[in-house]
């Protein structure tokens, strides 16, 4: 071919390359089920309000003048509440369906976070703070099971990507008006999460039919024609499942290191003498980045190797706070958190895919309670983790620390996925029941009186 044909054809026009952007914006929400998004819908709403979780340390110490210690004991007791809350919600979710689960985690929600804000005693705060992570981490397993249930499975990851981009817009507005919100008295911030938690179950509500699996006579699974009926799956299936509880193992490894952004980076730049105007800049990038980045990147990445996706998110994830150790300025601070945060918008939708792919179809809920529970472990554990690192052994090691926990997370995906589509036995046909159930969609699902 002769440069001179070549030439004119080098770029696209102004035209054609807007046609190709809204054409590429189209296709990432096209072909997803009406009841994806009202629950996509939901969860928007549900985030809008998350002013509490976010504020809550600043509440204790500036507007009760409780110790940063107090606040600490309050911030564990509510990640506590969440850690035993995950499991039991993944158990409500296969039994009573995913629908009551999210209902009664929502309306517990915003009773007991409008109950915290008239509280004054010390520990009447944190027993109700308790009671506010246990229904906010709730509805989790129920909403993750709901998705699984009426998305088909090649649409999944496209479907937990939005999702995900959803929770991440709604936190990013939230945590702008809680700023504005509070200036005019944090009993206002306490109450508007409750008012809107209450819009998100009256979504739930009128909206989203229930999409648990059903029995049918016969035995079959959701209206099958006869058929062999399910095995029962209990919690011992759970843990007895050992390449899924190396996954929710793996997870917890990188859940340990995205806490440490909210946890030990704040105190780290602190004491390197930037301001918390400073932080406020660098952590509010990881939003803005999931913001604009999550659905063009989950294109990119829809129909490629997940071993590879999330070898390569976990190292993005190690070394992207592993690099936190060379900063010295608000730019490298800057450049180690847009590192790390590729790695959570890759590994977030991928996970989620593998975890549906692990679940049989009569156990998502239990399945996915026990994945939220390393989430939860999570917000527990690192606060403490990250503080004796950094007391005993300064912030560097640390940052070293997270490049090797996300180098062995890397390696332990590697060896668990390593021929997982020929995995034989009974996780192969769990894998195979989901994929088929799913694919029926919403309408296998119960009706609803």
């Amino acid at each position: 071919m002769s440069a001179s044909t070549s030439g004119p054809a080098s770029g696209p026009s102004g035209p054609t390359r807007r046609s190709g952007l809204r054409r590429a914006a189209v296709e990432s929400v096209s072909g997803l089920p009406r009841q994806f998004w009202w629950l996509w819908t939901s969860t928007l709403i549900n985030r809008l309000g998350a002013f509490v979780a976010t504020f809550l340390a600043l509440y204790l110490t500036v507007e009760r003048g409780y110790s940063a210690s107090y606040a600490g004991l309050v911030a564990a007791l509510h990640g506590l509440g969440g850690v035993i809350s995950s499991v039991g919600a993944g158990v409500m979710a296969d039994r009573l369906g995913r629908r009551p689960t999210m209902l009664i985690a929502q309306l517990s929600t915003a009773a007991s976070v409008a109950l915290l804000g008239f509280m004054t005693d010390p520990v009447a705060i944190a027993l109700v703070a308790g009671l506010v992570g246990m229904a906010s981490n709730a509805s989790r397993p129920a909403v993750q099971a709901m998705m699984a249930d009426i998305v088909a499975p090649k649409d999944r990851v496209r479907a937990f990507s939005l999702n995900y981009w959803a929770i991440n817009l709604g936190f990013a507005i939230s945590s702008t008006a809680a700023g504005l919100i509070a200036e005019h008295g944090y009993l206002a911030l306490f109450l508007g999460e409750a008012a809107l938690v209450l819009a998100c179950a009256l979504v739930v509500y009128r909206k989203l039919p229930e999409s648990r699996p059903t029995t049918n006579a016969q035995g079959g699974a959701d209206g099958g024609a006869g058929g062999p009926a399910p095995a029962p799956v209990s919690m011992r299936t759970v843990l007895h499942d050992g390449r899924f509880m190396t996954v929710v193992g793996l997870n917890l490894l990188l859940a340990l290191l995205f806490q440490q952004a909210y946890v030990s980076m704040p105190v780290a730049m602190g004491q390197d003498g930037f301001s918390s105007t400073d932080f406020g800049l660098v952590i509010g990038l990881n939003g803005v980045l999931v913001v604009l980045l999550q659905i063009p990147v989950t294109r990119f990445i829809e129909h490629r190797s997940p071993a590879l996706l999330l070898i390569g998110s976990a190292l993005l994830a190690g070394y992207g706070f592993g690099l936190t150790a060379l900063a010295g300025s608000v730019a490298m601070y800057a450049v180690a958190v847009t590192v790390w945060t590729l790695g959570e918008i890759i590994n977030s939708p991928t996970q989620m895919g593998l975890v549906v792919r692990l679940s049989p179809l009569h156990g998502r809920g239990r399945y996915q309670g026990m994945y939220a529970l390393s989430w939860s472990a999570a917000s527990l554990t690192a606060p403490l983790l990250g503080g004796v690192v950094i007391d005993h052994y300064g912030a560097d090691a640390l940052w070293g620390g997270c490049a090797v926990v996300g180098t062995m997370a890397a390696v332990g995906y590697g060896v668990l996925l390593r021929g997982l589509s020929g995995r034989p036995g009974a996780g192969a046909v769990a894998r195979g029941t989901a994929d088929a159930g799913a694919s029926a969609g919403a309408g296998a699902s119960e009706p609803v009186a």
